[in-house]
This record gives C-alpha cells, structure tokens and sequence, in this order.
C-alpha cells in the first residue's frame, strides 16, 4: 500500500510540474497574433490614459493619475510577453471597472 500510496504521489507530482512549465500564449481566437498584438496595445494605452499611467510601476504618476493595480500589471506584462489572449480579457474588464469605454479590436 504505501508504494502504490508513494507511486501516485510521484505521479500527482509530475503532472504538476508538467501543468507548471507549459504556457498558453498567442492571441485569442480569430485574430492573427499581430492583431491581438495591436488590440493589446490600443487597450494598454487607452487603460494608461484614462485609468493609470503605466510609468507609475516606476514610482512616479501616470497620465491617468493612479496607481495600475497589480490585475492590469500582470496583463500588460502578458501582452507585452505575446501572451495576448490573457492579457486583452483582463485590461478589458479593468477598463469596465473603471467605467471607462472599452474600443473595438481593429
């Protein structure tokens, strides 16, 4: 019993490391990854205008006037990685919240 209880804990482990060190990336379904690239791009600067300027990562303060919280950093970051189809949902979603209207891909 406690091999096999031991074998499955190896097993559970691998799967976990496996699961860790894959990455999705790539831009949402039905846009070329240049388009997801743009769209990320136009909702980063528009969340940096409106909302928060990027630079205040940094220490200053941004053209929005606050502070990113650390939802919009992670996406930036996403964005700026290629990882646009994590990215784009989020900063759409932050720009909601702050009732800010969201532009159209494009």
């Amino acid at each position: 019993m406690a091999k096999l209880v031991g074998s499955v804990g190896l097993m559970t482990v691998s799967l976990l490391v496996v699961g860790c060190t894959q990455t999705t990336g790539g831009p949402p379904p039905g846009m070329t990854a240049a388009q997801g690239q743009a769209y990320c791009t136009k909702l980063t600067t528009t969340y940096a205008e409106y909302v928060a300027g990027v630079a205040t990562a940094e220490g200053g303060v941004g053209v929005g006037g606050g502070q990113p919280d650390i939802d919009a950093r992670v996406a930036i970051a996403q964005c700026q990685d290629g990882n646009t189809a994590a990215g784009i949902p989020v900063l759409q979603r932050e720009l909601r919240n702050n009732k800010v209207a969201v532009p159209p891909p494009g």
